[in-house]
């Protein structure tokens, strides 16, 4: 197999393994609530520590990426977190499966980010739309599939599989990566920002913290809302900080470029109806049409296989309509589909569920893949190890967003009747507002101007080939 294919591949199996890792557990919480002796409340944490190591260690990737080598903390993150999930299966109390978690978290805050930077310093820019691409279906199945994998394997086998799964995949994607991955540093890295550090991994945390539990029933909606302000509170001040620091660790001056905002910015946006997907429709399938899990993720799943489709087709489809074209319109079909969703019923047949889940599956990927490539369009290379830090922490945030919104629209809707049920008619509210929220995103998207991202999809003059990164942010 040839590298360019293979190297992508590799990244993507790593994502892969970190998104159904944050998943998978979900549905085996109760099994492991009775095999540890704990409320299976309290052991929610386990889901909410993997989740905050990532909020931290995310913005470090890229400084870590140019001081040591990108295959070296590619490696290196791959060694953690199967090491991680080594331990974790092993856990016999609940502050040992939180604390085995948290080093996963680490492990995968290193992996995602550093893997796409490997990506985008192998690749020339015309070709980073095709290999980014590699990187948008496991984003998009892994969330799907983690859940029913989790219940298949409680059921069949044992939870404590849910973690010995990865040790496999880690080994051969160690093995891959050392084989295939050069290590490229930067000269003269700037020492590391400690103070920024701080101040983004508080303010990270209470972000990632507020939107992980509010309207989940784990703590008071008025802490997790406390922690959402506070954590917004401290990234202001980071913000400060970084405007000041000769070298900060994530520098807003990126946002200085257009395409790079728009790409940050208007996907968070879309990225909420994204991010609610995986947490809506296993529950309206399960708790509003009576399916198990088996059968919900069966279901799910053709969403993923629309997702796996887009991949051959993001390329041609962009060159042949440009950018901004596809962008605008896409963000129409693919909002539309994803409230097309509130509309079925346990009578709808099964074949026009799957057609809908499948098509707009192939509309979610593009866009996503898309906005992806969009954002080191314009930027430089010394640029971006930053950027891929500052795109992970906004994905990561704005998935969990779309979790929290999703959440408050059936839990206010649930508590504002004296049953406190949720009715079928809930997640069709809950479908409606989320696409709402990505449809906004094209308030962002008429901004960009109509060539917008040509050098991701035109080959560079053969003057140009030594300035292709294009101009520094």
């Amino acid at each position: 197999m040839r590298r360019e294919i293979l190297v992508p591949l590799i990244v993507a199996t790593a994502l892969f393994m970190e998104n159904v890792d944050s998943s998978v557990i979900a549905t085996s919480l109760p099994e492991i609530s009775r095999d540890l002796k704990v409320d299976p409340i309290a052991l929610k944490l386990a889901l909410t520590s993997y989740l905050l190591s990532l909020a931290v260690f995310i913005p470090i990737s890229g400084w870590m990426a140019d001081k040591f080598g990108a295959r070296t903390i590619f490696r290196a993150a791959i060694l953690v977190f199967t090491l991680s999930s080594l331990a974790c299966g092993f856990a016999v109390s609940l502050p040992d499966l939180v604390l085995y978690r948290i080093f996963q978290g680490m492990g995968g805050a290193m992996m995602v980010p550093v893997g796409r930077l490997v990506i985008i310093r192998m690749f020339p820019k015309h070709e980073l739309v095709s290999a980014l691409a590699w990187l948008v279906v496991p984003a998009l199945i892994g969330p799907m599939i983690g859940p029913p994998l989790g219940g298949f394997i409680t059921t069949y086998f044992h939870w404590r599989w849910i973690f010995w799964i990865n040790i496999p995949i880690g080994i051969i994607g160690f093995w891959l990566a050392s084989k295939y991955i050069e290590n490229v540093c930067e000269e003269n890295v700037p020492p590391l920002d400690v103070k920024g550090f701080i101040l983004s991994g508080i303010g990270l945390t209470g972000l990632a913290f507020g939107f992980t539990t509010i309207g989940q029933e784990l703590l008071p909606v008025s802490f997790s809302a406390g922690m959402i302000a506070v954590g917004a509170v401290v990234m202001y001040f980071y913000v400060r900080h970084a405007r000041t620091h000769p070298a900060p660790l994530i520098d807003p001056k990126l946002f200085s470029v257009q395409t790079f905002r728009v790409s940050v910015v208007g996907g968070s946006l879309f990225r909420i109806g994204v991010g609610a997907m995986p947490f809506l429709l296993p529950l309206m399938f399960q708790l509003g049409f009576g399916m198990s899990a088996l059968q919900s993720g069966l279901l799910t799943f053709a969403g993923a296989a629309g997702a796996m489709l887009m991949r051959a087709s993001v390329a041609p489809v962009l060159r042949r309509f440009g950018i901004k074209r596809v962008l605008v319109v896409n963000t129409v079909a693919a909002s539309a589909f994803i409230a097309a969703c509130g509309f079925f019923t346990p009578g709808t047949p099964y074949f026009l569920i799957i057609a809908v889940l499948f098509v707009g599956g192939f509309f979610r990927a593009l866009q996503f893949s898309t906005l992806n490539s969009l954002a080191y369009a314009d930027l430089g290379a010394s640029t971006m190890s930053q950027a891929t830090s500052l795109t992970s922490v906004a994905q990561n945030l704005t998935v969990a967003a779309g979790v929290a919104v999703s959440a408050i629209v059936l839990e206010t809707l649930r508590y504002s009747r004296a049953s406190h049920e949720i009715l079928l008619s809930d997640f069709s509210i809950a479908f409606f507002v989320v696409a709402a929220c990505s449809f906004m995103a094209i308030f962002w998207l008429i901004r960009l101007p109509f060539d917008a991202g040509t050098s991701l999809i035109a080959p560079p003059p053969p003057q140009a080939e030594d300035t292709e990164r294009g101009p520094q942010a």
